[in-house]
């Protein structure tokens, strides 16, 4: 009613209790809505948080579970119109996320915030998530780190192969100067 007509939408897989069913039931209820973005995003507990533990490990779906969820969603959704494009991501034709698909293009972007970490000309800074730190010198970069030639590269590829559309040729050889084949021939 405000005049939003590009609206995204996320939900995840794997939530503990979450099953095939209400997982269709999200999606049916999501894609009734007049939604031109979705990101669906398969549940990982990370090694070291607070929700790697055997009480959360055993409540929420194991990988198996969680595959078929994805699979699921991903058949479901493009029967209802959303064509993926990104590995968790899903949009009507021309409402790919651009400030994701920046990310995965290794545009520059800017963070600001708690935590907040950002990519301009090949150095990454990220600020502290030390709320007290923070407060203290909010302007302060906690870390600073120059992405070398060869991690850049890596970058190209690994993001590059999140996309549906994989990583280009001719980007590679425009950003690096070198054909991709002369660096990853060997795995092509």
């Amino acid at each position: 009613k405000a005049g939003f007509d590009n609206i995204s939408c996320d939900f995840m897989l794997g939530l503990a209790g979450q099953s095939m069913e209400s997982l269709n039931e999200t999606i049916d209820r999501i894609t009734a809505l007049p939604i031109k973005h979705i990101s669906a995003y398969m549940l990982k507990i990370e090694q070291g948080t607070a929700f790697d533990n055997n009480t959360v490990r055993k409540a929420v779906a194991d990988d198996d579970k969680v595959s078929d969820m994805y699979l699921n969603t991903v058949q479901r959704l493009e029967k209802l119109g959303f064509e993926q494009y990104e590995i968790s991501n899903f949009a009507k034709p021309g409402y790919e996320c651009r400030h994701n698909t920046g990310y995965w293009k290794r545009a520059d972007y800017l963070g600001v915030g708690l935590g907040a970490a950002s990519l301009i000309g090949n150095v990454r800074y990220s600020n502290t998530d030390d709320m007290s730190e923070y407060r203290k010198e909010p302007q302060s970069v906690a870390t600073k780190e120059q992405i070398l030639r060869e991690a850049q590269m890596e970058e190209f590829m690994f993001l590059g192969l999140r996309m549906v559309d994989g990583f280009n040729r001719d980007e590679f050889k425009r950003a690096f100067g070198v054909a991709i084949e002369g660096i990853y021939g060997d795995i092509l």
